[in-house]
């Protein structure tokens, strides 16, 4: 829990605050952007929510947050409502799971709910609440992880929900080496009619990113938006396999269409399809000059 003598100088006074352990994640900076901003190498407080909105996302970031870095002076039962606004709906049957992990550097997970099965997009945090509230929308069928860093607990998930894992061959660990459906490919795969998985090495070596009814993106740690930039980028700076393969793996995207970015790290992007593709081609000549 965060701790009020480790409170930081920079957050404004109210209920509210983070502490010095914070690991400058981002996580409640994006959830709750009028209320955290970052200050120096971490997050603080800079306005004291204001309405029932305001205070509900705080809420949100505080329980997402992945090192319990975020304090706020407030009765349990408003964390209780907080808790009951889990899964976040982001677009028509696709939700934000919150509760990060700290074992993925607080990496977004994401769940599908669907007649032919629930997926559950990388691991979150295996918190009770959360992991009653997917029971109660139909469990999970399918948990697919894009790449080796952001698995979290997909043990304790696949124990709860009995769900079958895919991962790609090349991001088997010793942590996963009885998933129970290994990806052995190097050319999309139709995976169900409305999902094509598609193999993106580069950040590493196996990633895969997953395209859902021709608008949802997940990507992973291959591609995110920047509200600083304005733009849809790629990390180079924690690239563990291969810039230039990288490069070339978002070359091949193009021909898809989508209209949200949902990244495991960085922030998500909500745009038409035909202004997806230009920001797309921007950061892949972007991409292209720094070879």
């Amino acid at each position: 829990m965060a701790s009020l003598t480790e409170k930081r100088e920079e957050n404004v006074s109210g209920n509210f605050y983070v502490d010095s352990s914070c690991i400058d994640c981002d996580t409640c900076r994006w959830m709750a952007k009028s209320t955290f901003s970052r200050f120096g190498q971490q997050s603080a407080v800079y306005h004291q929510p204001s309405n029932v909105q305001e205070k509900i996302k705080a809420l949100q970031a505080l329980l997402s947050c992945p090192t319990n870095s975020i304090g706020v002076v407030m009765s349990s039962d408003k964390i209780k409502e907080a808790e009951d606004t889990f899964p976040i709906l982001v677009d028509e049957n696709v939700y934000h799971c919150g509760y990060h992990s700290p074992k993925s550097f607080a990496a977004a997970s994401y769940f599908i709910q669907r007649e032919e099965g629930n997926i559950l997009v990388d691991s979150p945090r295996f918190n009770p609440a959360l992991v009653k509230k997917l029971e109660e929308m139909g469990g999970v069928r399918y948990m697919y992880l894009t790449h080796r860093d952001d698995i979290a607990d997909h043990q304790k998930f696949h124990e709860y929900f009995k769900c079958d894992r895919l991962l790609h061959r090349d991001e088997i660990t010793k942590e996963t080496k009885n998933i129970e459906i290994p990806l052995d490919i190097d050319q999309p795969l139709q995976f169900t009619p409305d999902i094509t998985i598609i193999p993106v090495p580069g950040h590493t070596q196996g990633h895969t990113i997953m395209l859902y009814k021709n608008k949802f993106f997940f990507t992973g740690d291959h591609l995110a938006w920047s509200d600083q930039l304005n733009t849809i980028i790629a990390f180079k700076n924690h690239c563990w396999y291969s810039w230039e393969t990288l490069v070339k793996s978002t070359e091949t995207l193009t021909e898809y269409s989508f209209s949200w970015l949902l990244p495991g790290h960085g922030r998500r992007h909500h745009a038409s399809p035909e202004i997806m593709q230009q920001e797309l081609r921007d950061c892949i000549r972007w991409m292209q000059t720094t070879i």
